[in-house]
């Protein structure tokens, strides 16, 4: 039998980020994930896309 080309997920989360925040922080930011039906992980990922995202624009006009 001939092997299956194995699929790759195209944006594959292979890295980590470990930070240290206050406990009542962080539970108060997992409640309000709960509460509206996300996860923690979704939601600083999407806060890095658009952190990335505003500070790539501005820094590249500013290297103009």
């Amino acid at each position: 039998m001939t092997e299956l080309p194995k699929k790759t997920k195209v944006n594959k989360k292979d890295g980590q980020l470990l930070i240290r925040i206050n406990t009542a922080e962080r539970d108060e930011f997992i409640h309000l994930c709960e509460e509206l039906d996300t996860t923690a992980a979704r939601e600083l990922r999407k806060f890095i896309r658009s952190f990335i995202k505003k500070h790539q624009s501005t820094e590249s006009q500013n290297k103009e």
